[in-house]
């Protein structure tokens, strides 16, 4: 409950019941049963007119009721009978701002504020409203009062100058950070906000001084710099501009976020006033045989060189040099490793992969890579312990992606290696995480299918990927084939040849072999022999087809 200090009850015969009524319709309000509390309200003021606290109570239920002229008026009654209560006051100070009404509400707060002289919110709110009155001159009165309690600071001098710019009062503007400045002159960084607002007005010349003071004081000063470079860009002095960068990225005041931020600048300046990639990667070898080396420095090099399609050697050699003082970049490592395994160099792939996870055991993309490069040279077992270990870091942050096609993979591997039950459990896994797996549905389907176990399961996982994909020929095949194996044989004709007339010219055997099996299942005798001779002709050893065709039906295998 708000602070009523300061509430009158009349003094007459009726006091008494007003005040029961009042603390009746309190009790009510405390309940939560708004509408006994409102007619108890309305009562009051019936009773007692000039009870402040019974209209301040009133005018929040018509607000409720979306009445806001009923509760403005009310607002200002209770305003108007007990005017030193400032929870009243106030309260119809912010009632005048959401309606927009500004002058009611500045002289509301200016009487605050002469009630209070201390109470830095209250010049807060006038510099707001001033500004919304569109009444510029009074909103800089503000911040010189406020300036008063709280001193001169950054905040109230840049907020001046800005309303001093509006005005066009532009040297008063200017002025208002030079007082800032000369304020604190031990605090380089108000100077530096002087001489940018002077480069900002095109005092270039004057600007150009003060910073050179900055740099007399402290040579290093990383914002004199930039700012140097900035007006050495403007005024085209290409040389000067370029020295001042070296300054800049060498400078050992400057963070790796600022180095990082002027490389990426001089990226975008590229193409003009003299800027190209050799000037641009000088300045990455330079930093980079420098103390001020970083590997996020690498890294931007290395991704600057691929825009630019330069060799990957190119590329590769950045890669290793970031290896070689931050072995533990894992962002490094893995670009390193993803290059190797584009050219199918598997065995520097595990090398680089056993040697990261050392250093970051969590990262999953390594055992990734280690297991598909042992799966590359045919070493399932390998493949299967290198996926094991990936399965083994996931944790609550891990990335739902990446871990689902961890689980994809692994339960590929589980079924290749005949351990049926441990690739379904796999598979269900991958599907948790991530329930729109579609390369995981689709091979879940079908090796369902081949095992002839949960077919109506396999059904609406494939059909998922029908849906998702309707030219895919992979997924295709394999809903005919489910369809085929519930012996819904028409229904996987029609999905078998769509997916024969969204494959390529280089279609396997295997396409072929199922849509004669369905063929032929269908009744469709003449057009199975057409194609189990396509499939043979693609596979000529396959004993099955040549059983087929030489007993001219369908033979299960």
């Amino acid at each position: 409950m708000m602070s009523l200090v300061g509430a009158k009850v009349p003094a007459q015969d009726s006091s008494s019941v007003y005040n029961r009524l009042f603390l009746e319709a309190v009790v009510e309000r405390q309940k939560g049963n708004d509408t006994a509390a409102f007619d108890l309200l309305q009562r009051c003021v019936q009773i007692n007119p000039n009870a402040a606290e019974s209209h301040y109570y009133l005018a929040h239920y018509y607000l409720k009721l979306k009445k806001n002229k009923e509760a403005l008026a009310c607002f200002e009654k209770a305003a108007r009978l007990e005017p030193s209560n400032t929870t009243y006051t106030e309260t119809l100070a912010e009632m005048y701002v959401s309606l927009a009404d500004y002058k009611n509400a500045i002289a509301l707060w200016e009487k605050i504020f002469e009630t209070d002289g201390s109470r830095e919110d209250v010049l807060e709110m006038l510099f707001r409203l001033y500004q919304m009155d569109d009444n510029l001159d009074m909103a800089i009165n503000s911040l010189t009062r406020l300036e008063v309690l709280e001193d001169k600071n950054e905040g109230i001098s840049f907020a001046k100058s800005e309303i001093l710019t509006r005005l066009g009062k532009k040297e008063e503007a200017i002025d208002e950070i030079r007082k800032l400045a000369e304020h604190y002159p031990s605090d380089l960084n108000y100077k530096g906000l002087y001489a940018d607002i002077l480069m900002q007005n095109d005092y270039d010349n004057e600007a150009l001084k003060v910073y050179n003071e900055i740099l007399d004081e402290e040579p290093d000063n990383n914002r004199a710099q930039m700012s140097i470079r900035s007006y050495f860009l403007k005024t085209g002095d290409t040389a000067k501009a370029d020295s001042m960068t070296m300054k800049i990225l060498l400078n050992k005041n400057t963070t790796g976020e600022g180095r990082e931020y002027l490389l990426r600048q001089l990226i975008s300046e590229e193409g003009n006033d003299g800027v190209d990639s050799i000037k641009v990667l000088s300045c990455f070898e330079t930093i980079q045989r420098s103390d001020c080396r970083s590997a996020d420095i690498g890294l931007l090099q290395a991704a600057y060189m691929r825009m630019k399609n330069m060799p990957s050697d190119s590329v590769e050699r950045v890669l290793r040099q970031v290896m070689t003082f931050a072995p533990d970049n894992a962002p490094a490592s893995l670009q390193l490793i993803y290059l190797e395994y584009e050219r199918g160099n598997f065995e520097q792939v595990l090398k680089l992969a056993a040697t990261s996870s050392q250093y970051n055991p969590e990262e999953m993309a390594f055992y990734y890579f280690e297991g598909m490069s042992l799966y590359q040279q045919d070493d399932k077992d390998g493949a299967l312990n290198a996926f094991r270990k990936g399965v083994s870091v996931i944790n609550d942050r891990s990335n739902p992606d990446i871990v689902s096609d961890f689980y994809s993979v692994l339960g590929d591997l589980y079924f290749q290696k005949g351990m049926r039950s441990e690739a379904y459990a796999a598979y269900d896994s991958c599907l948790q995480w991530k329930p729109d797996n579609y390369g995981c549905l689709n091979n879940y389907a079908y090796y369902l299918s081949e095992m002839g176990e949960q077919l109506e399961k396999a059904e609406q996982m494939s059909f998922k990927t029908v849906k998702n994909d309707p030219k895919n020929a992979t997924c295709l095949d394999t809903y005919a084939w489910v369809l085929f194996k519930l012996e819904r044989y028409a229904e996987a004709k029609v999905y078998i040849e769509q997916a024969l007339q969204n494959e390529e010219d280089t279609v396997s055997h295997v396409l072929y072999e199922h849509a004669g099996d369905i063929c032929a299942m269908g009744g469709f005798t003449e057009k199975a022999i057409e194609y189990w001779k396509i499939a043979l002709q693609r596979d000529p050893q396959n004993k099955a087809i040549q059983r087929k065709l030489k007993h001219k039906k369908y033979i299960r295998q």
